[in-house]
């Protein structure tokens, strides 16, 4: 596990809204009834920090990862996202807890549909291949590819009253449609996944005249943790070698959305804190067609308003804080509105579960104050955001400007590295 980069803070310094998250190795995998039947939507991580490169201080770096768990072995379909789905990086410039920005990614696969001429001579039949590629792929020709997947990304903004969408384009080609490079299959198919990977790194431009870099694509999860461990009643010693067990997520991989934008950007005039999470949404109906009408391209028919189904600004909240019957509500909630989840916050119920499971003695001091500090604010909150009285708002907060110190600042990134770096796992 990398550690925090101390170089981070002070100019844009984190604020997770979130008990324990600063010292936690956890992230999201699995964490509610709902979501764990849909991978695809499940929201796995979410960093927001300053940019390190030589030359990026003036730029933060955002980014989401989803669908937990992909084996390195994970074919022959691998892990494409939901194409009907929305996911979103959402950003409050201005403290109250709603979304100024948005950052809204939407999939789609194309099927080549490859064929081979199968049969004696004189009585051959085209036959589709069941593989997602044909041949090796490299940067430079990917044309052994069966299966394409493609993205949009729109800014949804406010533009005085009016919210407004501008499509994103390549700086480079003005196309509004990237490419997602197709999973780390395994070296016969991809030589050089690194190399790769790296020609879809996109420069992006952003209104106003200003640009931005993105990738989206697979990548290492980047946490360490034992699972099954650490679910069974904590059936492990807390206190001894941080090495001394195996980590169930040393090949595991995730699909990684990347931005790196200027500050100035995305502060604008709303002062020097940011507030982000990341989300994902479906239409609120779907359906299953006809055997007869199942195709590629519709696999379901899906229709109507979009739902949110899958949230996330810092880590171990819904996991080991929210209750199960309140998990799958607050994936569907917004941050505004989190008041509502203020008892898990005041009375926890983890530090009971501790005590009952290890000869230690859980904090007796109620409400738990300290932990509405840390899980609601971290930063002091905008005098416009107190008076509306909004108890809680577990989101990433950033501070972008001055030189103030978070106490205990959350891992900035447990993954530093380069766009594209944190390459994918494979065998």
């Amino acid at each position: 596990m990398n550690r925090v980069l101390s170089s981070v803070v002070p100019a844009l310094v984190l604020a997770a809204a979130a008990p324990l998250a600063a010292a936690s190795p956890f992230s999201s995998h699995r964490e509610a009834p709902a979501i764990a039947g849909m991978p695809k939507l499940d929201g796995t991580d979410f960093y927001m920090f300053r940019s390190y490169e030589s030359g990026k201080d003036a730029f933060a770096t955002l980014i989401a990862d989803y669908l937990p768990l992909q084996a390195p072995y994970g074919g022959p379909n691998y892990f494409t996202l939901d194409p009907d789905a929305r996911y979103e990086i959402k950003i409050d410039a201005d403290g109250d807890a709603v979304e100024d920005f948005t950052f809204r990614f939407q999939f789609h696969n194309t099927l080549g549909d490859v064929q081979l001429s199968v049969g004696p001579q004189g009585n051959q039949k085209l036959v589709s291949i069941p593989l997602v590629n044909a041949a090796p792929i490299s940067a430079a020709d990917d044309s052994g590819l069966n299966v394409k997947e493609t993205f949009t990304l729109d800014l949804v903004m406010k533009q005085g009253k009016k919210t407004v969408t501008v499509p994103i384009l390549d700086a480079d080609t003005q196309s509004a449609t990237f490419v997602k490079p197709v999973d780390n299959i395994g070296t016969k198919s991809i030589p050089d996944y690194a190399a790769y990977a790296a020609a879809h790194v996109y420069n992006i431009a952003l209104p106003g005249g200003l640009t931005g870099r993105m990738f989206v694509g697979q990548r290492k999860d980047p946490f360490v943790v034992n699972l099954g461990q650490t679910f069974d009643l904590v059936n492990l010693n807390p206190l001894g070698d941080p090495a001394g067990a195996s980590d169930v997520l040393a090949d595991a991989n995730v699909t990684a959305m990347e931005l790196e934008l200027p500050i100035a950007f995305l502060v604008g005039d709303g002062g020097p804190v940011l507030g982000g999470w990341t989300t994902a949404s479906l239409p609120k109906s779907r359906v299953l067609p006809k055997p007869n009408k199942v195709s590629f391209d519709q696999p379901d028919k899906d229709s109507g308003k979009f739902v949110q189904v899958s949230r996330l600004g810092s880590p171990l909240v819904n996991e080991l804080v929210i209750g199960v019957k309140d998990k799958d509500k607050f994936n569907a909630s917004q941050p505004v509105d989190d008041g509502q989840f203020i008892d898990y916050v005041t009375n926890p119920t983890l530090p009971a579960l501790l005590e009952a499971l290890f000869p230690v003695t859980a904090p007796t001091q109620f409400p738990r104050t300290d932990l509405v500090q840390a899980f609601v604010t971290r930063h002091p909150q905008p005098q416009r955001q107190r008076r509306r009285g909004r108890d809680a708002a577990p989101e990433h907060r950033h501070r972008a400007g001055g030189q103030g110190r978070a106490e205990q600042p959350r891992r900035v990134d447990q993954r530093p590295r380069r766009l594209p770096q944190r390459p994918a796992s494979g065998r």
